[in-house]
Formats: C-alpha cells, structure tokens, sequence
C-alpha cells in the first residue's frame, strides 16, 4: 500500500520493482503534493508505470459514501476486505481538520458512543489511516485548500492500536509526505496508561486528550468499562507525566449527558479533580445515538455547568455539536453498514 510506507520505504519498493529513483518522487508528488490517488491522472508517469505500481502498490479505500451537513463532511469507507470505517471533515475557524478511526469498531464500549455497539472487528493498518487523510486532503485541494489538523477521535481507541498509529502519525507529521505540524495532531484516548506512556517516550510530541466524561471513578466505570481496568488516579498521573515529558498540556474530553453528568456538583467535582493542573476541558453536549436511551442536556444546564468551571479557574470550551442530520457521532454512519458482529450486542451497552 502506497500510504503505508515513509519516503524511504517507498524509494526502496519502488526501485525493487526496476523503476528509477525519480519515479519516487513524482508520485509522492502526485499523493501528498497534489492529493490524487486515482492513478490516470498520475499523466507524468508511463502507463506501464502506472499499472505496476497500481498493482504493487495499490490505494485501499474506496470511497462508498459521503454526507454533508453546514460545516461537517462524513466519508464512509469500504476497506479491501468489505469492512467499513470512516472519517469526519470539520470545516470550522479556518481550520481543516480530519477526524480518523483507527479500528474498524471499538473495545471500549462507551455508553454514549455509536463505535463500541458491534465491539471490536479489527484494527486498521498504518496506510488505512493514513489514506483516509490523503483521499480527504484530495478533495480539499481541488478547492486550494490542504488538511491543516488531524485527531485521532473516529472509530476505535488509537492506544489499543499502537503499532498501527504510531507509524501513521510520523507519515502524518514527515515534511517529505504530509509535513502536517505535531502540534496540529491530538491523539485521544479513553485512558489506555501503557500506551500514554509509550507516546510519551516515542518523540513524536503530539497533543494527548482523554475522555474522561466523569469527575469520579465510580461515574466513569458506570459510563465507560474499560474505566474499571485503571484507576482514575493513576490515570491522571500517566497524562500528568505525558505533559511534563513532552510540553503539551494535556485536554480533558467531557461529554455532557443529561442527568448524568451534566449537574452542577459533577462540575465541582470536576474543577476538583483538576485542582493546578494545566490543562483544557472540552465540553461536548451529547450527540444521540439511535438506541441508547441518553439525551443531550439543555442549554441552560451546558451553560450552567461551564460557568461553574471558569469560576473555578478551569480553562474550558464547549465544542458546539455539529452533523447531528448526517449521524456525525462517532461511528453511527458506519453502524448503518452490515458488518460482522463481535463483542456485546447493543443492547448491553447501555449505561451500566
């Protein structure tokens, strides 16, 4: 797979096929320069070039379908397999950012998350995460525009899929492919301590943000299984350490669901347990997701809830939802696909 591979990588595949240095370049050109991944177009290449490298080299997704709705683009993407994934462009402040899965469903099994419903399928490959940037940087660039943040916040849990991710954000961030800042790429995750710990010594210095969605660990074990496997403690101390280690405050994820975590004593509880911490609480009212018997809060109780964390001094944003007409929710358009069915069934996910 051409998006699986670094520069290097790719010269040394591309000249053990008998083709010259400067074959490489042209097409990391055409892929990363000019974002075109349907290989007629590649015209400075011969054709015999480009059917062999189409052939060794081949793209993996295809594009099934895509839904727009304001400032929210999602793509739904059929794997070579048939599984499907997909990816969100959010058109908002200037910025161009590409939401990414990094498995084909999810272990975690949030309560209020579409992704974890089927459990866990597989995880994507290096180059499968990579193109769904690539496919999208594409689109954008018939338009002058490029790809200017990426977060790891699609389907699946990215730590559970370290040695897939961690190639995929240094192709990301290589100024010879997509030369995308460090400093615009945020891995979250749901508190996977080993593999915060492991990206914190890996050098590549991007922004970390856990979903925590809950001031105490009996709320967040209720809203989040995989809670129960760390202690909220030690978990904090891991994305303490990652900050330290690498110069990034860390970002809090806070899903407000209504009468459940959304209350003003959960807000104390909250400015509480990031008591001098550094840091960023993202507020996200809750996006329903067909089956789950959570609803998003009211205006009134989001703003109520942020006004009891800035007068305890905790720097905090509310992500205002967006796509809720195109099932923007993590994983909800990909839910809709047939797939097979691992882990617990829905209805066992509700909050538990």
């Amino acid at each position: 797979m051409v998006c699986s591979l670094d520069f290097a990588e790719l010269r040394a595949r591309v000249e053990g096929l008998g083709l010259s240095r400067f074959v490489t370049t042209q097409l990391v050109d055409w892929v990363y320069g000019k974002g075109v991944t349907d290989w007629d177009r590649m015209t400075n290449l011969s054709r015999a070039n480009r059917e062999l490298l189409a052939k060794e080299l081949p793209f993996t997704l295809t594009l099934d379908k895509s839904q727009a709705e304001g400032e929210v683009v999602k793509y739904l993407w059929r794997l070579a397999d048939g599984k499907a994934v997909e990816s969100v462009l959010i058109l908002a402040e200037g910025r161009r950012t590409v939401c990414v899965s990094s498995q084909v469903g999810c272990a975690a099994r949030c309560a209020f998350c579409a992704s974890g419903q089927n459990g866990l399928i597989r995880d994507l490959s290096c180059g499968e995460i990579v193109e769904q940037v690539v496919r999208i940087n594409g689109v954008l660039m018939e338009k002058g525009e490029r790809v200017s943040h990426v977060v790891f916040m699609g389907m699946g849990e990215p730590l559970h899929n370290r040695s897939a991710v961690f190639p995929a954000l240094r192709h990301l961030t290589d100024a010879q492919l997509l030369g995308i800042s460090r400093r615009r790429i945020t891995v979250s995750t749901v508190g996977v301590v080993e593999g915060i710990h492991e990206l914190a010594q890996s050098g590549l210095d991007v922004n970390l943000a856990l979903s925590l969605h809950a001031p105490t660990q009996e709320l967040r074990r209720r809203l989040i299984p995989y809670a129960r496997e760390v202690d909220l403690g030690s978990l904090l101390e891991a994305v303490a350490l990652y900050a330290a280690t690498t110069g990034r405050n860390a970002t809090y994820e806070y899903t407000l669901i209504a009468g459940v975590n959304d209350q003003p004593e959960h807000a104390e509880g909250l400015a509480d347990l990031l008591d001098n911490q550094q840091c960023t609480v993202n507020c996200i009212p809750y996006n329903p997701v067909p089956g789950r018997r959570l609803e998003r809060p009211s205006r009134e109780s989001v703003s109520a809830f942020m006004r009891t964390l800035r007068r305890r001094n905790v720097v905090a944003t509310c992500r205002i939802t967006k796509g809720d007409d195109i099932a923007a929710a993590c994983g909800q358009l990909a839910l809709q696909e047939p797939q097979a069915i691992v882990g617990n069934s829905p209805q066992q996910l509700q909050l538990i």
